[in-house]
């Protein structure tokens, strides 16, 4: 089992923080988001981790040897949405989890051996355009919607994806790519369109285990937050 962050993006709505760093190393609590998510994952025995730069690249280097991970650059960074960014990793993404490198992790909800795919979600209070998860009494996500809402479960930048799911994901990454029409695709479009040739659960988490992070005005609000805690 392994992991993939993605961490690639410019964080333009979070300057003049991203100027000189990238948003997944700007510290909350003291610690930048993505070494408390390698912290995490090493906890649970996960020590094969890739991490996909772009912006600012050069910041992510001493990880290497602080943690042993590996770094796969995305020189596009700033043309595709994250799909290309899935699709150079694309050959790690059976039996893996995938996290946003955006998302700071209040607590280690991971799991040491998921059975099955998972979308790893909470209920959040007032938000928009977020990827709401519909799902069945057995927990099986049968649809993704894009959307405003009120407590609902909402994609949380973490999942995880089993052997049989990642290859299939690879594969229609790679259709994807080669039908050269994904320059504004995220790469969780691509499960969205084939959740019913998948196997994916919600797993439930605490509104407060994990706080996405898109600007200033939201680093301040979860700062707070955690103070309140």
């Amino acid at each position: 089992m392994r992991a993939i962050i993605l961490a690639a993006g410019m964080g333009t709505r979070m300057r003049p923080l991203t100027l000189n760093t990238p948003k997944s190393l700007v510290e909350v609590n003291g610690v930048p988001m993505l070494e408390r998510q390698i912290q995490f994952l090493q906890e649970k025995g996960i020590n094969d981790i890739i991490i996909v730069t772009g912006y600012l690249k050069e910041k992510f280097e001493y990880l290497k040897s602080k943690y042993g991970v590996m770094l796969v650059n995305n020189e596009k960074y700033d043309i595709y949405n994250n799909l290309y960014t899935m699709h150079l990793v694309k050959e790690y993404l059976p039996n893996s989890y995938v996290i946003e490198g955006d998302v700071f992790l209040n607590n280690n909800f991971l799991l040491e051996a998921p059975e099955t795919s998972l979308y790893f979600s909470a209920k959040k209070p007032k938000f928009q355009n977020e990827w709401i998860l519909r799902f069945d009494a057995d927990n099986t996500v049968q649809n993704i919607e894009v959307g405003d809402g009120e407590q609902e479960f909402i994609l949380c930048g973490v999942s995880f994806w089993s052997e049989k799911d990642g290859l299939f994901i690879s594969q229609k990454i790679e259709d994807a790519i080669k039908s050269k029409d994904y320059i504004e695709l995220y790469w969780d479009d691509i499960v969205k369109e084939n959740l019913s040739k998948l196997t994916v659960h919600i797993h439930k988490i605490n509104a407060n285990d994990s706080y996405e992070i898109d600007s200033l005005e939201e680093l301040q609000q979860v700062n707070e937050s955690l103070r309140s805690l």
